[in-house]
């Protein structure tokens, strides 16, 4: 038997297993001495999301479907980066690849777990600054359209809902705050 804090795994078997992630269930003892089961997902990539602003605080937004959502969904350039890379050189690709823009400046601004319920899915946000524009080259598995919207649009959307990604949700937030304190 094996503890984890108040849990006790009697058993674990994996269920799924693909390169992006691991589906596993696990016979357990729940915190409330109960027997129970548990099923989680490990993402074997990290989530990254790059939120870049010129000097007007114009940004740059991308819309695909989104399959498991069933609808198109407008975002912050974002991707999957490989544990074994630095998360700032997974961004510094995933904007290029997406948008066709390098950024001299970058900053963390937030790091956060998308859905610890029921994964341990790990996300990076950036903000970059200081944009040079390039050629796109998306993955052949996406299809994408780019939008440059002035970043006060993009809050907008966020609270009108019309927004919901996370990874957006979250760095539209932090960036505003960081804003009014003249951080970014």
């Amino acid at each position: 038997m094996e503890e984890h804090g108040p849990w006790k795994t009697l058993t674990s078997n994996v269920v799924l297993d693909t390169p992006w992630i691991k589906v596993t269930h696990h016979n357990v003892v729940n915190p409330g001495d109960q027997l129970s089961t548990y099923s989680t997902v490990h993402f074997k990539k990290l989530a990254i999301g790059i939120l870049p602003l010129d000097n007007d605080y114009n940004t740059w937004i991308v819309g695909q479907y989104r399959y498991p959502l069933k609808a198109y969904s407008w975002e912050i350039p974002e991707g999957g980066g490989d544990r074994d890379v630095d998360p700032l050189e997974s961004a510094q690709r995933e904007l290029l690849e997406e948008t066709g823009i390098k950024a001299e400046e970058w900053t963390e601004i937030q790091t956060l777990h998308l859905s610890n319920s029921a994964s341990d899915e790990y996300g990076i946000i950036y903000a970059a600054k200081g944009l040079s524009f390039h050629e796109a080259n998306p993955d052949d598995d996406e299809e994408l359209e780019v939008r440059k919207i002035p970043f006060d649009e993009l809050y907008q959307m966020v609270e009108d809902k019309t927004i919901t990604d996370s990874l957006t949700v979250v760095a539209v937030l932090k960036a505003k705050l960081l804003m009014s304190e003249g951080k970014l």
